[in-house]
């Protein structure tokens, strides 16, 4: 299977890349972005150009003093900056708080010819070229204050590590090829014992969504590991998919592997509801059939689910560009739970589990936006909350974070992995400001609105 491509097509973006200005195409955006949010979300016809939108937000980082705007009813502060591309964080439960610092590895294949190079371009404006750190360190705020003033490296040596989970006195890791077990003792600061690979997860050197998140079971036994797809709709090869875009179960006790859901195209985040102990994800959908589609989403994932990539997106909506086309697949494309807006790379979720913020946002869902770059205008930059009743969403998202575009639409700052630490406030990783900021309910308001 391919998707269609043109080599006009590639001849044309290798011209216009030369000063980074893709995003010369005049189409823009003809959908209020908050019809792309919920969970009936405005699907328009599909667009298709030449030159796909690229929309690029230039990574600044913050100047001294600043930080990222708290909605009304939030305040924010750094818990620990200097970091080095923090992606994702994580809540031992001592208190003590683990931050991958991390980047795509080398891919080889993934950079070869045009289109590889005005990616690598384009990662390299947007903040994400510099070189993998390849370690966790952990961070302890041991006064209680609300900053981390004890850091130490807590592991070193690892692959593009993303995803994280401790059970027991186990803690997994989760590489861009594998999942690495290490033994834990609370309290410890630094970790050199040598990993054990549990399992291997899909890696190779295209590996287009090289990040791999991790969760468990409430019991401890299985795994969850999200894997993204080797590219944008297929046309690396449906044999470049093998347990792609999909979440991969992992039983720690026998090591085995299985699909547990598939058609996902880049699923990140994965986290138990705590009303209804469903599963979640959020999901970066497609690109480039225009500036509305196709809208990023968070969905509970069932067991032996299909949710349509690359066939069909929200359902039975077919994506013409791959062929040959798969309609017995999109018959049964489950329909997500909730739309969180096209092309805003949803790729942090978590629940607030916490007992800090109000009642009404009980089980409620915070969600990293990284941001776009194949819409005009931008969408993401920013962390939303999502109201949940019975287990389901249940209202309109609300703003926690923004400001981390400029008035001259620099990135600041670009928010990823969200987690609620020990207090039940909220910690956010923000890997082009190389900060975690904290997040707690301001002292003037007593419920958030």
């Amino acid at each position: 299977m391919r998707a269609v491509r043109d080599i006009k097509t590639i001849s044309i973006i290798s011209a216009a890349a030369g000063a980074l200005t893709l995003a010369g195409c005049n189409e823009q955006a003809s959908v209020p972005i908050e019809q792309g949010y919920g969970p009936n979300p405005t699907l328009p016809e599909p667009k298709s150009s030449w030159i796909p939108t690229v929309n690029i937000a230039t990574a600044t980082g913050w100047r001294n003093g600043e930080r990222p705007v708290a909605a009304s009813g939030f305040a924010v502060a750094a818990f620990a900056t200097g970091l080095d591309h923090p992606r994702t964080v994580y809540t031992l439960p001592n208190g003590d708080v683990l931050v991958t610092e991390t980047n795509a590895p080398p891919k080889s294949d993934d950079a070869s010819g045009i289109r590889g190079w005005i990616t690598k371009k384009v990662m390299g404006r947007a903040g994400a070229g510099t070189p993998s750190a390849n370690r966790i360190t952990l961070l302890r705020d041991a006064d209680s204050d609300g900053a981390a003033e004890i850091r130490s490296v807590f592991l070193q040596g690892l692959n593009s590590p993303f995803g994280m989970v401790l059970v027991g006195n186990d803690f997994y890791v989760a590489d861009t090829d594998a999942i690495l077990k290490f033994p834990y003792q609370e309290g410890t600061t630094r970790i050199d014992t040598k990993g054990v690979k549990l399992a291997d997860l899909p890696g190779g050197t295209i590996n287009h969504h090289w990040t791999k998140d991790l969760t468990a079971s409430p019991d401890g036994a299985k795994l969850y590991a999200t894997v993204g797809s080797n590219s944008n709709v297929g046309e690396n090869g449906i044999e470049a998919e093998t347990n792609r875009a999909a979440v991969l179960e992992i039983d720690r006790a026998s090591r085995s592997v299985r699909l547990f859901a598939s058609g996902l195209r880049n699923p990140n985040g994965p986290s138990f509801q705590p009303q209804s102990g469903a599963l979640w994800v959020a999901v970066n959908e497609r690109d480039e059939i225009g500036s509305d589609l196709v809208p990023d989403y968070m969905t509970s994932v069932k067991d032996g689910g299909f949710y349509g990539w690359p066939y069909s997106y929200y359902g039975q909506h077919v994506d013409v560009r791959v062929q040959p086309p798969r309609p017995d697949l999109v018959a049964k494309a489950i329909v997500p739970d909730y739309a969180l807006g096209p092309h805003t790379a949803s790729l942090g979720l978590t629940f607030n589990t916490g007992k800090l913020f109000p009642a009404n946002m009980e089980g409620g869902a915070f969600v990293g936006q990284h941001g776009s770059w194949n819409r005009s205008p931008r969408s993401g930059y920013k962390v939303i909350f999502v109201p949940f009743a019975n287990g389901k969403p249940s209202g309109q998202p609300r703003d926690v974070l923004t400001g981390f575009l400029n008035e001259k639409g620099e990135a600041r700052g670009r928010p990823v992995g969200v987690r609620i630490d020990k207090l039940g406030a909220l910690l956010v990783a923000d890997d082009v400001g190389n900060t975690i900021w904290r997040v707690t309910p301001s002292q003037r308001s007593a419920a958030i609105q």
